[in-house]
């Protein structure tokens, strides 16, 4: 599928909005893509709610942290003529994951996205970091960037699955993280303990427990408590469907969002 085709399977599927992950592809260099997006899902009446990138502040040295803002702020115009006033950013990558070293590098992750939603702002666009790739994935390391930055228009994707990563219980972590959410991704995991090496299809936990996509409410995560969670917040942004299974895509998707919708009209 490319990106217009993809809008055109949800629509027939159900859904009504898409996120736009530009995976493989520099959206700065394709103004017409852009534009192609934007005007296949206003055809379709299917929003455009989120611009979700990758970044990187941990840097060898302070003009390569400065060149990664400035290339970030470029996404940013990309968010703009998409027309989504969502863009999520990652923030580091790094091999040590550990406390020590996300302590040491804190505070240049925060300037970093504080000069981002700053500029953002005048697109009135709410930037965000994601609870993933284990550096900054624990709920708390995740509210520390995000209460450090300290700007209305910065908060958090808040993925549900992605908290079991980093071994915590999903239920907790959305209860903890939920009220600076901008939005909310769905997922869904099967949990093995790490002397159960269950083979081919799993990663591995922050803990050395093992992990493997599953079809959102089929999986171990307590999906109609963390639901129930979110329905009685008052959420009321966006729910994306993510898959990450061993089921062909387009089957894992489509049972993923019939059972999404059916058990937030349960709970």
């Amino acid at each position: 599928m490319d990106y217009v085709s993809a809008l055109e399977w949800i629509a027939a599927n159900g859904g009504e909005h898409m996120e736009v992950v530009p995976l493989g592809i520099d959206f700065t260099q394709e103004p017409q893509l852009v534009q192609d997006i934007r005007e296949k899902a206003a055809e379709l009446g299917i929003e455009l709610s989120n611009y979700a990138v990758g970044a990187n502040f941990l840097t060898e040295n302070d003009e390569a942290y400065q060149q990664e803002i400035e290339r970030v702020k470029r996404e940013v115009d990309v968010a703009n003529a998409l027309g989504v006033k969502l863009m999520r950013h990652d923030v580091a990558r790094h091999e040590d994951v550990s406390m020590r070293t996300f302590n040491a590098n804190v505070d240049r992750m925060i300037e970093a996205c504080r000069t981002i939603a700053d500029y953002a702002a005048q697109y009135g666009i709410t930037t965000s970091i994601e609870n993933h790739g284990y550096l900054v994935q624990a709920s708390d390391r995740v509210l520390t960037v995000v209460q450090g930055v300290d700007r209305p228009n910065f908060k958090t994707t808040l993925d549900i699955g992605n908290f079991m990563c980093a071994d915590e219980n999903p239920v907790a972590s959305v209860k903890k993280n939920l009220p600076l959410a901008s939005i909310v991704h769905i997922k869904d995991f099967y949990l093995r303990p790490s002397y159960r090496d269950p083979g081919e299809g799993w990663f591995k936990t922050t803990a050395g427990n093992y992990l493997r996509g599953a079809i959102a409410g089929q999986g171990d995560i307590d999906m109609w408590e963390v639901l129930r969670v979110v329905k009685e917040s008052g959420y009321d942004g966006y729910l994306s469907i993510e898959f990450e299974g061993m089921e062909e895509c387009k089957q894992g998707s489509r049972i993923a969002l019939e059972n999404v919708k059916r058990i937030w009209a349960e709970v």
